[in-house]
């Protein structure tokens, strides 16, 4: 039975007899546990209170800010992670830094890729510059599929490898790499260093390295539909479908090749005729936005001398007639003429090119050596008049175009056309098209493969948002997000399939 009264024999009940206290402030164990609560309690403040204070006090903030020979790390105060990108590749050589440009201002490297680690991947989200395409071009006919497998880096460097197989219901495989929406640049010196694929007796391959304003992504036909090659700032007939209104000037109905009519262009779709309230990227819709291309080379051969040629191009609209566009000096200058001469091409209902070609020598075919290709650039919305562009082959200036070079033009009623103030995006890609050359499917021989040693740009020391995507002045960002499917989806081919149409031009209707 259970009671509430203890044991006899459970002393644990009552440890301590009725009436005992054992309480003494001299206790020694008393003392000893209470020290070292105190030693345990002063620490924690002393690390969490007074090492702040006191590191504060004694460690003041430099009077500096870093910037040394070194640049922005010159103090070594940012640690060197040896996995985050850079813009300024490491293995770039410590020579090439800076260049004195035709127009005699100093340069800065801005970005560079020396490919020097083999085996990169340019799969999308592999690489934080370059992206390869997975898609048909379809605006040159091309004979091949562009697929990131194609695109890789071997022996320090960047190879693009062009096959022969089925793919997609097409005979060959190539890669398209490009930056777009990734580095992008407004002004400046682009260099690349090139080895061609094939040989320089033996057509078809075509072999591009090339850059877009970045509202338009190449192989995405919704982006540059109304977009490319447009590079205008007027609002005018310019800007208005086949360069007309109501019929007028009479001259563009044949103004173009062999009598046809001048342009086929649906107008320019971001216009500085937009109404306000618009779909217009900005930073006004005041303000004429495009999709101009310049290019560094694309590659062809000459069948009657059997030499390679280059051709450094300005893609450009609205159009001259007859694509006629001045080729008078002191407007253009071509350096060479025993080398370099104006492209027979000069353009087509949908796009001017202002080019000249070179001749190259045998050797920087097939990996066997490299030759530098080059553009130097300039605009300023505030001066337009000082626009150019020098392109370079080999090291050696070819030929120049200024703004007088594409200028008003009192016959086709359209204005000043502009050297690009757009913020441009670089693509480089191994192509074979008939619409380019006639391939000699006899003699080429497959795989081909076209090698980049390095890439690299420069910009004018001193130059204000001159490397990204989206300027303040030129911004592209949100445009992109607001109609990102056209940007991701290459079956979208037209602004129409969309289901999306022109903002208001208000030459034609009213934008109230």
């Amino acid at each position: 039975m259970w009671d509430k009264d203890p044991d006899v024999d459970d002393i644990l009940h009552h440890p301590d007899p009725p009436g005992y206290f054992d309480f003494t402030i001299f206790s020694w164990r008393g003392w000893v546990n209470t020290f070292a609560l105190f030693v345990i309690i002063a620490a924690i403040l002393t690390l969490f209170i007074g090492y702040p204070v006191l590191f504060d006090q004694t460690h003041k903030p430099a009077k500096f800010n870093g910037f040394n020979a070194g640049g922005i790390n010159g103090s070594g105060q940012v640690p060197s992670l040896p996995n985050l990108p850079l813009l300024i590749d490491r293995d770039t050589p410590s020579n090439v830094m800076t260049r004195t440009g035709s127009d005699g201002f100093l340069y800065d490297l801005v970005f560079s890729d020396e490919f020097n680690i083999d085996g990169r991947s340019f799969y999308p989200g592999d690489d934080p510059f370059w992206e390869a395409v997975d898609l048909y071009y379809w605006p040159t006919d091309d004979a091949e599929w562009y697929d990131p497998g194609a695109v890789t880096t071997q022996d320090g460097k960047m190879v693009i490898t062009m096959t022969e197989q089925q793919v997609h219901n097409l005979n060959f495989q190539s890669g398209m790499v490009t930056t777009w929406n990734k580095f992008c640049f407004t002004t400046g010196y682009v260099e690349v260093s090139i080895s061609l694929p094939g040989q320089a007796n033996t057509a078809g391959l075509w072999p591009g390295a090339w850059s877009l304003g970045n509202l338009g992504r190449a192989g995405y036909g919704a982006t540059t539909d109304g977009t490319w090659p447009y590079t205008y700032a007027a609002c005018d007939l310019g800007t208005l479908a086949n360069q007309t209104l109501n019929g007028n000037p009479a001259a563009e109905s044949t103004g173009g090749i062999g009598g046809a009519p001048l342009s086929f262009q649906l107008g320019q779709k971001l216009s500085a005729c937009t109404c306000p309230g618009e779909d217009h990227p900005g930073p006004s819709v005041t303000v004429g936005r495009g999709v101009p291309e310049i290019d560094i080379i694309e590659a062809r051969i000459d069948t009657n001398r059997m030499q390679g040629l280059v051709s450094q191009s300005y893609q450009c609209a609205p159009y001259d007639l007859f694509y006629d566009w001045n080729q008078q000096s002191p407007a253009t200058t071509v350096f060479s003429d025993n080398i370099s001469f104006i492209n027979t091409y000069q353009g087509g209902p949908f796009q001017e090119a202002v080019s000249v070609e070179t001749y190259i020598e045998d050797q920087f075919y097939g990996g066997n050596a490299y030759a530098p290709y080059a553009y130097e650039y300039w605009s300023d919305p505030n001066n337009r008049d000082d626009g150019y562009i020098t392109w370079y082959s080999n090291g050696e200036q070819t030929w120049t175009m200024t703004s007088a070079t594409i200028g008003p033009n009192s016959q086709s009623q359209v204005s000043q056309r502009l050297i690009s103030e757009e913020p441009m995006y670089l693509i480089l890609n191994l192509a074979m098209a008939e619409s380019f050359q006639a391939p000699d499917f006899k003699h080429l021989v497959f795989p081909a493969q076209m090698f980049i040693d390095y890439v690299r740009v420069y910009q004018r020391r001193g130059i204000k948002d001159g490397v990204g995507c989206n300027p303040p002045n030129r911004p592209t960002t949100d445009y992109i997000n607001n109609h990102m499917a056209l940007y991701t989806d290459p079956n979208i081919t037209t602004w129409a399939m969309a289901n999306l149409t022109y903002p208001k031009n208000s030459l034609l209707e009213s934008c109230t």
